[in-house]
């Protein structure tokens, strides 16, 4: 037997893994894969068409309700600077003439937390009585602190 030990100890096993069979398969895997990847064809993708925009959207007006109830116009809001308080008699004409003619150019109401929504909704009622079309609101989500 010559598996068997000269010392007597029984047999003895082999700690080795054979390499052989699986040399085997990755090689024919890679081989199926080789034939087979020329025959697949891309898939395409018909996607729709969209005309440029001409001029990049303007910017939104800002309309800041304070917890005082006081009203700030802002026309550029991304600087911060260029606040204007007014009363809310005036708050229509003064969004009309911050628009400068551009009806399309939205206004937007940021209203402080602790503020009446009837002050709100008075000051969008009266955008909408100027003839301001786009009005929306400001809001934060959830995750923003």
């Amino acid at each position: 037997m010559p598996a068997m030990s000269s010392r007597g100890r029984g047999r003895r096993t082999i700690n080795e893994i054979n390499m052989v069979p699986f040399i085997d398969v990755m090689l024919v895997l890679l081989i199926i894969f080789m034939v087979t990847a020329p025959l697949i064809t891309p898939s395409v993708i018909n996607l729709p068409t969209v005309d440029r925009a001409n001029k990049q959207p303007d910017k939104p007006i800002e309309i800041v309700i304070k917890s005082d109830d006081e009203i700030q116009i802002k026309k550029d809001p991304s600087t911060g600077s260029g606040a204007t308080s007014i009363p809310m008699t005036q708050i229509g004409s003064a969004a009309r003439t911050a628009q400068g003619g551009d009806d399309q150019r939205p206004v937007v109401i940021s209203a402080d937390k602790s503020v009446k929504y009837e002050t709100v909704v008075k000051a969008m009622n009266a955008l909408k009585k100027s003839g301001i079309e786009r009005v929306g609101l400001s809001v934060t989500t959830t995750g923003a602190k």
